[in-house]
């Protein structure tokens, strides 16, 4: 009995040591990941998603709040492009800066103050060489007040779903209240990287800027990933003795686009190594695959009622899905169209395409038409069946 009882004994143990193993060994995926940047991400925080999805690739204290110094400029710069595409503001506009904007510290295009400069110049100097005097030039012409300003930019965050930011300023200057994650900068780099113009302007790496006084002073791009890395399409550094060195960055391999977001490094040098790995990590490892575009629907058109015109089809955006390499992708399109049209005008939504992987809806996408067919076209069929 009392062998019986050592031996029950011996059993609940092991089984309590097996349990115990099982709740605290790592998953077998994140060993093979985090052992890639296992020293590099000690108190730092940082993310890696795919840009069409925003999927999560890796992620390391991602949603904690952190300094974020100069990336704060992507803010600026979107809602800058959002008021050009809106036309409230153009490229070629002039605007008076103030003495309160031209005074700004850190790093500058050194803007004379009461002097008019172009919308254009100036947004291009915040994108390359990150220029505070600029970006608040542009904020107190967008919203009257640089605090104004910041109100947009913290009701854009709440419009993208970002919880985890608050802005006190449109440059990054150090504030006591303003905190960012590298997953929400990931998210607002994600659309700044919509806008051509941000890409014509990202791509500079060296560039003079003129002033009204003839006086000229000099950009270079701050990301020197911009020049040094395979595929890179933009980004944004930041650093100041809070923040540390930050920098959200996005790159282009093949059909598959990444961004990497690194705050709180310790050297400049370590924040763009480690973007790098993270982005080397996501090429070698993951692909995009394009499942519906408009390529998908070439061959699908719709009639119009009492006529022999038909319409062609477009898709409202294209849908990508991110998957290991080699992996298969099991996906369908559930398309719902109508038969036929009375009327139709161009981009107008006519129909939509359910996304389903893995059996699962993921999305679903508006089809649009090519052209206008309206009414009178129906007529003018009808009359020459007459004629």
């Amino acid at each position: 009995m009392k062998t019986k009882k050592i031996f029950n004994g011996f059993i609940s143990s092991l089984i309590v040591l097996i349990l115990i193993a099982l709740i605290f060994l790592p998953n077998k995926n994140k060993i093979q990941v985090n052992a890639v940047f296992e020293n590099s991400i000690k108190n730092k925080s940082c993310v890696l998603i795919e840009k069409s999805t925003g999927t999560i690739l890796f992620d390391n204290q991602s949603n904690e709040h952190f300094p974020i110094a100069s990336v704060t400029k992507l803010m600026t710069v979107l809602l800058t492009l959002e008021n050009l595409e809106s036309g409230k503001i153009n490229l070629n506009d002039k605007i008076l800066v103030s003495e309160n904007a031209s005074g700004m510290g850190g790093s500058q295009i050194f803007l004379d103050a009461n002097c008019e400069y172009e919308i254009g110049n100036l947004l291009k100097s915040v994108i390359v060489c990150s220029a505070n005097d600029s970006s608040v030039a542009l904020a107190e012409h967008i919203a009257g007040s640089e605090k104004n300003f910041v109100k947009l930019m913290n009701e854009k965050v709440a419009e993208l779903g970002l919880t985890n930011t608050n802005y006190s300023n449109c440059t990054g200057l150090p504030t006591a209240d303003g905190y960012s994650s590298a997953y929400d900068q990931a998210i607002i780099l994600k659309q700044v990287l919509s806008y051509d113009l941000y890409h014509e302007y990202s791509s500079i790496w060296l560039e003079d800027f003129c002033h009204p006084s003839g006086r000229i002073t000099q950009m270079t791009n701050t990301n020197k990933l911009s020049r040094y890395y395979d595929g890179c399409i933009g980004g944004k550094t930041g650093s100041t003795n809070q923040a540390k060195y930050c920098l959200a960055v996005g790159a282009k391999r093949n059909n598959t686009e990444l961004i990497a977001v690194v705050l709180g490094a310790e050297t400049s040098q370590e924040r763009f190594k480690l973007a790098s790995d993270l982005l080397n990590y996501g090429f070698s490892n993951f692909e995009s695959t394009t499942i519906f575009s408009s390529k998908d629907l070439e061959n699908i058109t719709l009639s119009i009622k009492g006529s022999n015109e038909v319409v062609n089809l477009k898709a409202e955006k294209d849908y990508s899905v991110i998957s290991k390499i080699g992996e298969n992708v099991n996906f369908s399109l559930n398309y719902h169209l109508p038969q036929s049209l009375t009327e139709v005008k161009e981009n107008q939504v006519v129909g939509n395409v359910e996304i389903v992987v893995n059996g699962i809806v993921v999305d679903t996408i508006n089809i649009l038409s090519c052209s206008t067919i309206d009414e009178t076209t129906v007529w003018e069929y009808f009359k020459s069946l007459i004629a």
